[in-house]
């Protein structure tokens, strides 16, 4: 049977983290918020998957699907990822808060770090 995706802790975690210092919340707060108690989102501090209904309710409250904390099992090396760009776009274009001057300048910086990237990559393979 194989095993369906896990869900990274790590991720998740620095997600609320980030969500909760922007509001200006504490962990307690936080976990009142969600509708979680605080010793899950400590026990998630220490690597340990929240529950199902926990996990629900935290990607609910990030207003974020529950896929973007999905891990699966690592692509085989001839497996080619999309392109990163490709990937953030949709993204970035789905942000309210984000004026098009913005998404553009984002667009344009992150377009020079994965060609830099690349071109790196490129080069320790030759």
């Amino acid at each position: 049977m194989s095993e369906g995706p896990g869900v990274d802790v790590k991720a998740l975690h620095a997600a609320l983290d980030a969500a909760r210092g922007e509001k200006g919340l504490s962990w307690r707060q936080l976990a009142k918020d969600i509708g979680v108690s605080a010793s899950t989102i400590s026990r998630m501090a220490n690597g340990l998957k929240p529950d199902v209904t926990a996990f629900a309710a935290m990607t609910t409250w990030l207003r974020m699907p529950a896929e973007r904390f999905y891990v699966t099992a690592a692509p085989e090396r001839d497996e080619e990822e999309p392109e990163l760009l490709a990937s953030l776009v949709p993204l970035l274009r789905a942000r309210r808060d984000l004026a098009e001057g913005e998404v553009a300048y984002l667009e344009e910086i992150i377009g020079a770090a994965a060609r830099r990237f690349r071109a790196e990559r490129d080069i320790r393979s030759s």
